[in-house]
């Protein structure tokens, strides 16, 4: 059962930790342009 954790860890976005947007330090969120907002990591 540790190697599906494995897996879904590794399909995170490794920039916004899977959130799909960043929190902004003056408010608001913006979306992640690495997974497009998805939070999966492109493949």
């Amino acid at each position: 059962m540790k190697s599906s954790t494995r897996t879904k860890a590794q399909e995170k976005c490794q920039y916004c930790e899977g959130k799909g947007y960043f929190q902004l330090l003056l408010g608001g969120s913006e979306t992640c342009e690495e997974c497009c907002g998805s939070g999966k990591r492109e493949r």
